[in-house]
């Protein structure tokens, strides 16, 4: 059987991120849109690019922060929802469809160029991290927040290795590689806190919003699905370090790498 090609694998990608309800999945991880957005040390009128955006977690907390925002998603569909909350936050960004492997952007167009848990989907990780770095300007940053490999959601995306790449951005020495050469980088390993009423809600959320799940249903039929959901809630237990209530503690890495 062949590998598919570069389109064939952004197509399904774009497919997976369209199904199920994204954001509700995305509203509990923003405490990392905040970090990234903060690390950026955002002023007014600085212009910043968010690459992957999802639903608007970093753009929005950036436009509040006084930038001027584009965020760009090879998923359109998931635009109505971040154009909500844009709104209920009174700010104005531009969306833009396309592809982090090819910015759709002149050279050093931006000050400052952020993704959260987005680049690191793209297929070609080289290809995408010159990008990141061709798009920011002498004197910018690229920064960007990925989730570990060893972490929940690295070992999530590693049981679903036949819908979604691993999680080697969060991987501090796989990351130099990829921006080392021509960014200056600083790197450190954080945690979004995530607090579902119960550990059997939080299988339910995923099973019923998050489009990996979602997709991947269809593809193997429920009663296969079954397997990778029992899978899912012993990564929930495994993980779930709370008392009263279940507490998951989602590492991710920081990196802020700085264009000289």
């Amino acid at each position: 059987m062949t590998a598919p090609d570069t389109a064939e694998l952004k197509a399904r990608q774009r497919a997976i991120w369209a199904a199920g309800e994204y954001d509700l999945c995305a509203q509990r991880i923003t405490a990392a849109a905040e970090a990234v957005v903060e690390a950026a040390a955002i002023e007014p009128g600085t212009a910043v690019l968010d690459v992957a955006t999802g639903t608007g977690n970093a753009a929005i907390r950036a436009a509040q922060a006084g930038a001027e925002v584009t965020g760009l998603d090879l998923t359109p569909e998931l635009f109505d929802v971040a154009r909500g909350h844009a709104e209920e936050a009174g700010v104005a960004i531009e969306w833009v469809e396309g592809d982090a492997e090819a910015l759709p952007f002149a050279d050093a167009s931006f000050d400052r160029v952020l993704s959260v848990f987005g680049v690191m989907f793209a297929p070609r990780q080289k290809v995408a991290a010159a990008e990141l770095a061709r798009v920011c300007r002498p004197g910018g940053s690229v920064v960007v927040a990925n989730w570990t490999p060893g972490g929940f959601f690295g070992r999530v995306f590693a049981s679903m290795a036949a819908h979604l790449p691993p999680a080697l951005w969060g991987d501090e020495r796989h990351i130099r590689k990829l921006l080392g050469g021509q960014l200056l980088l600083a790197q450190e390993l954080r945690h979004v806190d995530i607090r579902p009423p119960s550990r059997e809600a939080m299988a339910a959320l995923f099973d019923n919003a998050f489009g990996p799940f979602v997709m991947a249903r269809k593809a193997l039929g429920d009663e296969r699905f079954e397997a990778v959901l029992d899978d899912f809630r012993a990564l929930i237990a495994q993980f779930d370090t709370g008392d009263d209530e279940p507490l998951i503690r989602a590492e991710y890495l920081l990196t802020v790498a700085h264009r000289p």
